[in-house]
């Protein structure tokens, strides 16, 4: 398409916003004056910021096509070429002065002048769904599981810290490991009637766990208190020391970095792990994965299980940071918001969720000053990131395993 029809286009498409948004944006009424107000400069905005849009638009669309059809028959340079993450990750002289120095600013974030209460709890908020993001990415990112009812198994780990408190006068750390064993039991009773479900099916089943599991709060007033929730949960304890607000948000904050890098610990191992393996051969096509003698009844059990068990990690510690729980916190934008991440960040990339869960959490936060806007802006991002990364900000690498023969001395040999 050459500019003069792309030009065109966008006029047409400018015209088309600025009719659209006549009644909205231009004419406005007084009640109180009893007069009707004219915003001209409005509709001349929406014009030549539609127009710049779609242009701009149009633009990148036809570079991608363009660039689509010379990669058909890539160079061998091209074909054989490892993806920039992988570079990356391959040079330790490249990304770790990056990590020292992200160690050194997350250590020392708490302390800087800047970081009052309100800061440091919305990076824990951003830590906490890198946790749930973690935990979903082995569902749909390694298994290709399509899961959207995490939210429950979420649930099932803040009611238990809640309950157990309650009635028994458990503490934190006692409940944190059986606030886990629910949620991953939870999850095993889920996965035996999808078994043999897939895709939307699988999907809309999740999707109906979740919902169930929030009526059941919702409702059960002799089990769950309804709507009125628990309140006065305790927030995690060191040695009986005691803590004011500000104190047990550093506390949670350094608490949450911890829990973190030990789920990026085990999901790495989970990744190169036979199961992992196992996983990977299940998303990709599950009819060969069963032929090539992987037990896919085991692979997706085993899935469920692991990663609904860093979502009761996630529940009892957003108890304890909350102090309260009621079924209003864990509805479907919960498990839409946790699977932008790991759609976002990249399904099977633990970096790409960890950027996907910053970007996701804090961005809201940070464009508060353009409340009339702010929502707008974040759609319009996911729109393009959809558009024009469909794969996500990170790529999954696709691991090559090789086994090397290793030379038998003579006086070794039987």
């Amino acid at each position: 398409m050459n500019a003069f029809a792309q030009i065109r286009q966008s006029l047409i498409i400018a015209l088309w916003f600025m009719f659209l948004t006549f009644p909205v944006l231009v004419v406005r009424v007084n009640t109180i004056e009893k007069v009707v107000e004219w915003r001209w400069p409005n509709m001349i905005y929406v014009g030549i910021g539609s127009f710049l849009v779609s242009f701009v638009w149009r633009y990148f669309l036809e570079r991608k096509a363009q660039g689509g059809k010379q990669e058909i028959y890539p160079t061998p340079a091209a074909a054989t070429g490892k993806p920039l993450m992988q570079r990356l990750m391959a040079e330790p002289r490249l990304y770790r002065p990056f990590l020292i120095v992200l160690s050194l600013f997350g250590l020392a974030f708490p302390f800087l002048p800047f970081a009052s209460t309100y800061q440091i709890n919305i990076v824990t908020n951003a830590l906490l769904y890198i946790m749930l993001g973690l935990g979903l990415n082995i569902v749909v990112g390694l298994a290709g599981l399509l899961h959207l009812g995490y939210v429950a198994f979420y649930a099932v780990g803040a009611y238990s810290y809640a309950l157990l408190y309650y009635h028994f006068g458990i503490g934190f750390w006692v409940a944190l490991p059986i606030g886990a064993l629910f949620a991953a039991i939870f999850g095993i009773i889920l996965g035996f009637p999808v078994l043999r479900l897939r895709g939307d099916y699988l999907a809309i089943v999740t999707l109906g766990f979740a919902e169930i599991t929030r009526l059941v709060l919702e409702n059960w007033n002799g089990f769950s208190f309804g709507p009125s929730g628990i309140a006065g949960i305790p927030r995690p304890g060191l040695f009986g020391m005691e803590m004011d607000l500000h104190q047990g948000t550093i506390y949670i904050y350094f608490l949450m970095i911890a829990l973190c890098l030990f789920t990026i610990f085990v999901v790495n191992r989970l990744q190169n792990s036979r199961i992992g393996r196992a996983w990977v051969a299940l998303r990709e096509d599950e009819v060969a994965c069963e032929a090539m003698g992987v037990d896919p009844t085991t692979a997706k059990l085993t899935a469920f299980a692991l990663g609904s068990t860093w979502a009761g990690l996630a529940g009892v510690i957003f108890a304890a940071k909350t102090t309260f729980v009621n079924p209003a916190s864990f509805t479907f934008l919960e498990s839409a918001m946790i699977l932008s991440i790991v759609v976002l960040g990249g399904m099977g990339s633990i970096v790409g969720v960890i950027i996907g869960a910053f970007i996701l959490i804090l961005l809201p936060e940070y464009l508060r000053a353009f409340s009339e806007y702010r929502m707008l802006l974040f759609g319009l991002i996911m729109v393009v990131m959809m558009i024009f990364r469909p794969q996500g900000i990170v790529v999954g690498i696709r691991q090559i395993y090789e086994f090397k023969k290793t030379a038998v001395k003579e006086g070794n040999r039987l």
